[in-house]
């Protein structure tokens, strides 16, 4: 009887356990429905700076406000791509574009991390809040910052803005992967189609970039560098993939010291060996890691960052010849001058594009009128390479029916 009546009350407290448990866990979700199921995101600003990059990062909302992203998703996806690009100086315009170039064709929610200059901070807010329609991506924003004992040189190193990218595994703890891209860069093709490179990593690999060139005959590295660089030719930077949980964990083999140096070890004793032989700044540190951990890079091809080098001496991008540019990077400033008037007439038709699925349906036709008149110059004779991609991703975003897309 006794033993009886140790069950029966084993299972009355069980019980009792389960309604408290299911009740508490109604008050969160009625809690969290009242919030509107959004919680802030916390944004690593650089609390890394007081103990050499390895402490907790401190919580800043999106468009670095202290709130949560006004631009968070009603449901919350299985996956968010994380982009992140660096502007300073007049890069203001340029930085906005890119990003309107992602989200206009690409389809999983983009968490955007903008480094720049404070007295950019107010103009990023006023055009990105413009956007509060959209509800696929949040932004956030923060300051430019090195470790404060080096600070100075970092800044001074190749642009002002540049090297941040090199810090970006220490600031970003929480992010696992991102695609870093430069402010002059316009998607021609979904992010999510260069994010989904991430999956063809092999089990060594961090990192993805580009060939800096693919014809040796005009390459600089192979020509002119003063260190070592990855591959032929060298790799270039202003597209990056990066899986930073890996390139936080890795153990770097170098040319400083028989032992293998984290990321956060590695930066500045790279630096202080190599600073009178770089040119390119960050690219060239790179460069020299890679060089030295070759299997921890993933070569994607030039049309995933094609560059006027790629056709200002003739067309020497093969796969973009063949499929079109997926990713076009506007660097030597040719968005802004007459040197490269191809270049200009695919920033300026993006640029003026507004989101609506009608302006973007309609940008073909004037486009290429304005290609057409580029001919005269190496890369306008090849400037259906430029929109033959651009036609295949508007296509498939815009002009197909809801239910199929």
């Amino acid at each position: 009887m006794r033993r009886y009546l140790r069950v029966v009350g084993l299972c009355l407290a069980c019980g009792f356990c389960s309604l408290l448990y299911a009740f508490s866990q109604l008050a969160v979700s009625l809690e969290e429905g009242a919030a509107g199921g959004r919680r802030p995101q916390a944004a690593a600003m650089g609390s890394w700076l007081a103990d050499g990059g390895r402490g907790p990062g401190r919580g800043a909302g999106s468009a670095g406000s202290g709130r949560p992203g006004r631009y968070s998703l009603k449901t919350q996806p299985t996956e968010k791509m994380h982009l992140a690009v660096v502007a300073c100086g007049e890069r203001l315009e340029e930085t906005v574009t890119m990003l309107k170039s992602a989200l206009i064709f690409s389809v999983k929610p983009l968490q955007v991390h903008i480094f720049a200059e404070d007295q950019l901070h107010n103009s990023f807010k006023d055009r990105l809040d413009s956007w509060s329609f959209l509800q696929r991506f949040n932004y956030t924003l923060y300051p430019i910052t090195f470790p404060s004992d080096s600070a100075v040189e970092w800044k001074k190193l190749f642009k002002p803005c540049a090297s941040q990218r090199l810090f970006l595994p220490l600031i970003l703890k929480e992010v696992d992967s991102l695609l870093y891209v430069d402010t002059d860069i316009l998607f021609l093709r979904p992010v999510d189609d260069i994010w989904s490179l991430l999956k063809k990593f092999n089990s060594t690999q961090i990192a993805a970039m580009a060939p800096e060139h693919e014809e040796p005959r005009i390459g600089w590295y192979n020509r002119f560098a003063r260190h070592p660089y990855y591959g032929k030719t060298g790799v270039n930077s202003g597209v990056m993939l990066m899986n930073m949980t890996r390139m936080r964990r890795k153990y770097f083999k170098n040319d400083m010291t028989t032992a293998r140096l984290q990321w956060g070890d590695i930066l500045m004793p790279l630096l202080k060996k190599y600073k009178l032989n770089i040119t390119w700044g960050d690219q060239d540190l790179l460069n020299i890691m890679f060089f030295h951990n070759p299997e921890s890079l993933f070569v994607f091809p030039c049309q995933w960052n094609y560059r006027p080098d790629h056709c200002i001496y003739g067309s020497n991008c093969r796969e973009a010849e063949e499929e079109g540019v997926f990713i076009l990077h506007g660097n030597r400033g040719v968005y802004h001058d007459d040197k490269q008037p191809a270049f200009r007439a695919m920033y300026e038709a993006l640029r003026n594009c507004s989101f609506e699925d009608n302006a973007i349906r309609s940008l073909l036709k004037p486009l290429e009128m304005e290609l057409q008149k580029t001919v005269h110059t190496y890369c306008g004779k090849t400037y259906k390479i430029f929109i033959k991609q651009l036609t295949k991703s508007i296509r498939n975003r815009y002009d197909t029916p809801p239910k199929e897309r």
